[in-house]
């Protein structure tokens, strides 16, 4: 597997600024620290304990023990007056001072978000903070006065012994550090025996120098040892966390594997520190307080240093770092042992964007790598743009806006085709539907156990399966899930998905995003979970491009019911991608004032249900849009101010179901939970939290041409423009006649071509089918996607191109029938006609072409088009194959073109008073179209011009029974009002 790029050649000279609050290793409590606790304890019992006690003693109570009288008014003033003043002004600070330790106290016990405000507090707040701070500092780890990140990837104690069974290695956050430590320990185990054995010798070699040494130590609870802490804590600046890796970068561990990037480091390792680190667990010298096998290897790493690349080389047998693998599945541990079959499973359920990465990066012309490589985001654009344009037909079609404009919707072009061509490419519908089952499914399956959903930080897709990051043990999973790596992490294979039915509940985590990808796993960030803002710094444009990537599949993915999301300082132009979701505020002020008044209200409802939480609000009894999320995107760096107000409103944002998303140019943003930093070169970097991915993003010429594409399918859109013509236009002459006839409109057949062998017969016919279904031409990678789902290769792919073109030969002229336009997209030569082409020609040319002027024409051509349709598209193809059509929108466009056709075609007939003539019509086109309203409403008025009421009432009968328990539209009861009034009473009788 390729060697991915390391953090140094991503970031700033610097390297990549986090500082995120983050756990950190407990150290050795020393004697200050007892007696600045001590003196901490004393401080706040003489301040909430002593005070109330001593003013009590010797004041007294200082208000009237009555309800005072007018003449109590008229008093002198005292001295005993101005003491009483003074006395309920001390009680009120106290009382004041008392609030800020409780709410300090309660927010550092929870290690969720900031402490709350007390009102006008100031400096007593501040010194609450910190005696509370002095005080818990020797009874609690400092995760546990962290917000934000302190809830993030427990641990159990049981995963601490480090055994290599570690049953299955899942990718998470901070999931790297976990892995390692089960992957290294039986190899430090087989260390320790050799190691004795040198134990003098190792010694002696580590007192003739003075270099110093660190050892990187196992997870202890939620926290995990990372360069950057270690640099933070001796060397005083995180960001120089590079020395330490340019020291010891592809030196021989103790295990034998080595050090090749930043973030992958392993319990056990030994670090070589700069001459300036200071602080306790360095090591300068072995002495009695190091253990003998620690001695050995600290004397066996520093021969290393100088010719160690040389020495070693690689023949040690243990696992090169720098193979990397999935996340959790790092070499030199067990899990590598079934990965290659695993991974195999994999390919065969991946997307099309998985599939043929080599080939692709080679061709890449004319398509957006950016929409290709996302296909969670492609299908929910996708699945979105195909309701827009189906909505904008339904609408046409019943006058609703703008009268009657066609069945053909705008062919886009230039950048807008480039950007829906990708979306073919890329989409991955498939996946979304498994992923929205397997969470639909998950909840339903805990409600039938009483118990409330986890809160979930992440979700990640890798090799078919799904894998959910829990913020804290949940007990068992229900079943077919099971536990993954450790009990924070749930896991659902792809075959379990599968098994999964559609649920009436409520989507669970309606707020998971895709932010990118690490090796051949894919990360979902639950941003409505997390306890307190997430931040993004970088570069405007490439932040831009990440925040316009989350709130476009934000606004159309598949797994979500409802939900509300802000964008300030960017998207406005994004609004037209999910109306009804999306929403833009001009500025910060805006933002605060709406956050606050909601903030309030979803307290308040939390309050008045009796909910903890908005989770366990979405399941049992509770209505399914209720705690629907509101996820706020803001693109631009709010002020100090305006930052600490957002800090305020994050706090207890995870339990509400609100979620903050932030920009910020320098990296640092108050009451930031979790920071990430994007680069240059598009990787998504966040060292203290492990991650470092390929960054999902949206660049602003593909957001443009998305825009276009939706705004064009928007029924209300020009609604006054011309009439769409068919992209290809017959001769229906009779000096016309094709080479190549295909019909489509029924049972698929193909005239004037020989049958190919059957090994490639239905893979040609269906490249064929769908060449003729977009005659403005097909990307070859579009007709790759279609034809092989799962993915091929490009070599696959072009081979049958070259018998596609064989197989349809050339024209007299020698021009061949499969051709290239100058985008490099598949074109047939207009000799290869499909019954659905002469189908919109015939109508086209009846209804505003020679027909509008002769009425005989009209009618002939009419007559001849309805003859062509023997049923719907393709009927009987094979059920594994064209599953492409689920993204066209033909299966729409074919009823109503059929629609109008009888429509046109009976009105024809009734001019002339011929109403068995229209009749028929209606009955040819409603084998097509049963659903019509307009046919049925149709029909009525052609069977009330026979004369017969018996056959109205007949045919409103019918009408009764297909309707059911929805009824009739209001149109066609407003025309069976009209034609027959007497229908109401048979259908009460009825």
């Amino acid at each position: 597997m390729a060697r991915r790029s390391t953090s140094s050649s991503t970031g700033s000279p610097t390297g990549p600024r986090n500082r995120t609050p983050q756990p950190v290793r407990v150290r050795r409590r020393t004697f200050g620290d007892f007696v600045k606790a001590f003196l901490a304890f004393i401080a706040l019992l003489v301040l909430v304990v002593g005070v109330p006690g001593a003013l009590a003693l010797t004041v007294g109570w200082p208000l009237p023990s009555g309800a005072p009288k007018l003449e109590w008014l008229q008093q002198e003033i005292t001295v005993q007056t101005f003491l009483n003043v003074l006395t309920v002004i001390v009680w009120l600070a106290w009382a004041q001072f008392t609030a800020c330790v409780l709410v300090e106290a309660k927010a550092a016990l929870s290690g969720v978000g900031l402490a709350g405000r007390v009102p006008g507090a100031g400096p007593s707040q501040l010194l609450a903070r910190q005696l509370v701070a002095a005080l818990l500092l020797v009874g609690a780890t400092a995760a546990s006065l962290t917000p934000g990140l302190s809830q993030l990837g427990h641990s159990l104690e049981g995963n601490q012994k480090g055994t290599v069974a570690a049953a299955q290695q899942t990718p998470g956050l901070f999931a790297q550090q976990q892995e390692q430590a089960a992957g290294t320990a039986a190899a430090l185990a087989e260390q320790a025996a050799h190691a004795a054995a040198h134990a003098d010798t190792g010694a002696a070699s580590a007192r003739d120098g003075g270099t110093k040494y660190y050892r990187i130590q196992p997870p202890e609870g939620r926290h995990h040892d990372s360069l950057w802490e270690i640099a933070q804590r001796h060397l005083g600046d995180g960001r120089r966390y590079k020395e330490i890796y340019e020291l010891n970068k592809d030196r021989v561990q103790p295990d034998g594997s080595r050090l090749s990037e930043a973030s992958l480091i392993r319990p056990g390792w030994i670090m070589e520190m700069p001459a300036d680190a200071r602080g306790g667990e360095l090591v300068e010298m072995p002495d009695a307080q190091v253990s003998p096998d620690v001695q050995q290897q600290i004397h066996d790493y520093a021969r290393t240093g100088d010719q160690g690349h040389a020495q070693e080389g690689g023949g040690s047998g243990g696992a090169d770092a720098s193979q990397t693998s999935p996340p959790g599945q790092r070499p030199g541990t067990d899990a590598d042992a079934g990965h290659g079959e695993a991974h195999e499973r994999g390919r065969q359920h991946a997307s099309p964007a998985q599939h043929g990465a080599g080939s692709r990066a080679v061709e890449g012309f004319g398509l957006p790598e950016a929409l290709i490589g996302a296909p969670l985001l492609a299908a929910g654009l996708l699945g979105a743009l195909g309701r827009r344009r189906r909505q904008a037909l339904w609408q046409s079609a019943l006058g609703a806006v703008g009268g009657r404009r066609g069945t053909e919707p705008p062919t886009p072009s230039g950048d807008a085709q480039d950007v829906q061509d990708a979306l073919l490419v890329g989409a991955d519908p498939e996946g979304v539907r498994l992923l929205d089952r397997s969470l639909r499914g998950l909840a339903a399956g805990l409600a039938a156990e009483s118990r409330a959903l986890p809160v979930v930080y992440a979700a990640w897709l890798s090799s078919g399966d799904l894998h959910l990051q829990l913020a804290q043990p949940a007990g068992k999973p229900p079943a077919p899930w099971r536990p993954g790596q450790d009990q924070t992490f749930w896991t659902l294979g792809r075959a379990d998905a599968e098994r999964y039915e559609d649920v009436d509940t409520a989507a669970p985590y309606p707020g998971l995003v895709s932010l990118g990808t690490m090796d051949d796993s894919r990360l979902l960030l639950n941003l409505e979970a997390v306890p307190g803002i997430v931040s993004l710094s970088g570069r405007e444009a490439d932040r831009a491009a990440v925040f316009a990537s989350v709130a476009a599949e934000l606004a159309t993915n598949g797994w979500s019911d409802r939900m509300t999301i802000t964008l300030v300082g960017f998207g406005a132009d994004l609004t037209p991608l999910a109306p009804n979701r999306l929403r833009h505020l001009d500025g910060i002020e805006a933002l605060i004032e709406t956050m606050e008044a909601e903030t309030r209200q979803r307290r308040g409802a939390l309050g008045a249900a009796g909910h903890d939480s908005v989770l366990t609000g979405r399941t049992g009894p509770a209505q399914h849009t209720r705690w629907a999320p509101h996820l706020v995107l803001l693109a631009a760096q709010p002020s100090a101010e305006d930052a600490l107000r957002l800090a305020e409103l994050a706090a207890d944002a995870g339990r509400l179901g609100i979620g903050y998303l932030v920009g910020t140019e320098t990296g640092e943003l108050p009451g930031a939970a979790w920071e990430m930093e994007i680069t240059t070169e598009g990787r998504l970097l966040a060292p203290l939290l492990g991650l470092e991915l390929e960054a999902q993003m949206l660049p602003a010429v593909q957001q443009r041409a998305l825009v276009e594409l939706f705004v064009e399918a928007d029924p209300e859109h020009d609604p006054d423009g011309p009439v769409n013509a068919p992209p290809f236009l017959v001769d229906i002459s009779e000096q016309g006649r094709p080479a190549v006839y295909a019909r489509l409109v029924g049972p698929y057949e193909i005239i004037g071509l020989d049958t190919p062998d059957g090994e490639r017969s239905a893979l040609l016919h269906e490249a064929l089918a769908l060449l003729l279904l977009h005659r403005e031409g097909v990307h070859p990678r579009v007709l790759a996607s279609a034809l092989w789902p799962r993915g091929v290769t490009e070599d696959v792919r072009d081979a049958l191109v070259e018998r596609l073109r064989g197989w349809l030969g050339s024209d007299p002229d020698g021009t061949a029938r499969l051709g290239t336009d100058g985008t490099g997209r598949l074109t047939l030569a207009k000799s290869v006609v499909s019954d659905l082409d002469v189908l919109r020609s015939l109508y086209h040319e009846a209804t505003q072409g020679k027909g509008v002027d002769s009425r005989a024409v009209r009618g002939r051509l009419l007559t001849d088009a309805l003859v062509l349709v023997r049923g719907p598209l393709l009927a009987d193809r094979p059920e594994d194959r064209y599953r492409w059509l689920t993204h066209e929108i033909i299966d729409a466009r074919l009823p109503l073109l059929v629609a109008d056709i009888g429509l046109a075609l009976s009105a024809f007939h009734l001019e002339k008073d011929r109403a068995e003539k229209a009749i028929e019509a209606l009955d040819a086109a409603l084998r097509t179209a049963p659903s019509d309203e307009r046919l049925w409403n149709e029909l009525l008025r052609a069977t009330h011009a026979t004369g017969e009421p018996a056959r109205v009432r007949s045919l409103a009968a019918d009408l009764l029974a297909r309707s059911g328990a929805r009824g009739l539209p209001p149109r066609t009861e407003a025309l069976l009002d009209e034609l027959l009034p007497s229908w109401r009473d048979g259908a009460a009788a009825g």
